[in-house]
């Protein structure tokens, strides 16, 4: 089975959340109200929280459709990018939103709103983010035949 290295999971980590943070700061502080610092550094929880969580979910969606499609993530075809895109986003706001009650000081539906807000641009940032990664970096390494045989 061929799946990114874990350097190369970290480098698609962090291209993606600065890339995000980058999108997503101002548009949550113009949205909220609050200063670009202050949304900034939310922001940037949310963004060390997913990051934590990225590689994890990205690795297992990755083992998940070789096992059962014998594909590799850099020839995934647009269906399955954006079940991979809203997928991660989902999961991520489960990681996220006890993050902006506690740290952002927003009540439960101030924060279901902003996580919610946060997880539609993050999901159409992300299927474009994953789609150009794969273009400029794909998987490289030789294919094995079949799922099978990675046991």
């Amino acid at each position: 089975m061929t799946l990114r290295s874990p350097r190369e999971r970290l480098l698609q980590t962090l291209a993606y959340e600065l890339g995000g943070l980058a999108v997503a700061t101002p548009l949550f502080a113009l949205a909220f109200g609050t200063g670009a610092q202050e949304s900034a550094l939310l922001l940037l929880l949310l963004s060390l929280a997913v990051m934590l969580w990225s590689p994890i979910h990205n690795t297992l969606f990755d083992w998940v459709e070789w096992r059962c499609a014998g594909r590799l993530a850099s020839d995934r075809p647009h269906r399955l990018r954006l079940i991979h895109a809203l997928s991660h986003e989902a999961t991520a706001l489960v990681v996220t939103l006890p993050i902006l009650m506690g740290f952002g000081g927003l009540g439960l539906f101030e924060a279901l709103v902003a996580d919610l807000g946060l997880t539609l641009i993050y999901t159409l940032y992300a299927y474009m983010f994953h789609w150009t990664y794969d273009r400029l970096r794909p998987v490289r390494t030789a294919r094995l035949s079949s799922p099978e045989e990675i046991e």
